[in-house]
């Protein structure tokens, strides 16, 4: 199984366009030490040839031109995109889809309250159904499907209940799976991949999916809880967006460094985040816990 980053910031990408962080000024000003990344999604094949999209940013154009693999053929209208699994209903991780409305056909995979979100508070089914054949199809927790052809056998799992703000309504006390993982396991190496970029808490679903797996591309949205209430950003914490910071003593960190995988990426990491900076105190933290920090370009193969 072959996994392509396309996109390793959270929603606004880095910089973002309407920051003047620190993080983000300093990216704009060229600093070595800091890489520009685009909004979150991966592709991720069983032979290099057949593709599926987790998640389809606003910047998916952008993604799919600058990786080889993704570019159209052998027709002259045509795409290796066979699929897309989304996490969420989140605009940076949805609105890709209007974009990918030129395909003749396309699985996408979501759970339930995000497929109805997509029939109804941010209507993407309905628009592009005249223009692309796009077969809706449930992802629920812990209902393993195939993707091509048995090759992939995909597997989501619960990590959240928290709708987007535009479903805010539609949020109920049933603990609905707004949000989820994915383990996916290539049936012909054994290897297993996770990808969770949007974590709340470190669950023991969420334990349980990550042990066995080879490469594990996990939410590093914020450092801290505090991080955006600290820059005057937002008063917002990181858990009250859906998130868990990466250090602190209940951080993804000290965990995620337990899991012995061989690759653990930190993915979805938010442009104030100052492991951004490959110079920082911060930076050497999660390396010294045999963790990276996502950038657009890497793959990784399992």
């Amino acid at each position: 199984m072959i996994i392509k980053v396309l996109g390793a910031a959270a929603g606004g990408g880095y910089p973002q366009w309407n920051c003047a962080c620190p993080n983000c000024e300093r990216v704009r000003a060229g600093v070595p030490s800091l890489r520009a990344r685009r909004n979150d999604s991966l592709a991720v094949s069983p032979d290099g040839e057949r593709w599926a999209l987790l998640n389809a940013s606003p910047d998916i154009c952008l993604q799919t031109e600058a990786y080889g693999a993704l570019h159209p053929g052998p027709s002259l209208r045509g795409s290796p995109v066979q699929a897309v699994l989304l996490t969420d209903a989140e605009l940076d991780h949805t609105t890709g889809l209007l974009q990918l409305r030129q395909s003749s056909s396309l699985d996408v995979y979501a759970p339930p309250p995000v497929l109805l979100a997509l029939a109804n508070g941010f209507p993407v089914s309905k628009i592009v159904e005249p223009y692309a054949d796009f077969r809706w199809r449930e992802a629920r927790p812990e209902e393993s499907f195939p993707l091509f052809g048995g090759q992939l056998a995909v597997c989501p799992f619960y990590l959240g209940d928290k709708p987007p703000r535009y479903a805010w309504s539609n949020r109920n006390q049933d603990r609905e799976a707004w949000v989820v993982g994915y383990r996916i396991t290539d049936n012909t190496t054994g290897g297993v991949a996770v990808y969770a970029p949007g974590i709340e808490a470190w669950s023991q679903t969420l334990q349980r999916h990550l042990e066995g797996a080879d490469c594990i591309l996990l939410d590093g949205t914020f450092w801290r809880d505090d991080e955006l209430r600290l820059l005057g950003v937002s008063e917002l914490r990181a858990s009250d967006m859906g998130h868990l910071p990466v250090a602190g003593a209940n951080g993804s960190a000290e965990r995620l460094a337990r899991i012995p995988a061989r690759r653990k990426i930190y993915i979805h990491v938010n442009n104030t985040n100052p492991m951004l900076d490959e110079r920082s105190p911060e930076r050497r933290t999660v390396t010294e816990l045999g963790i990276e920090v996502g950038v657009d370009g890497m793959e990784m193969e399992v």
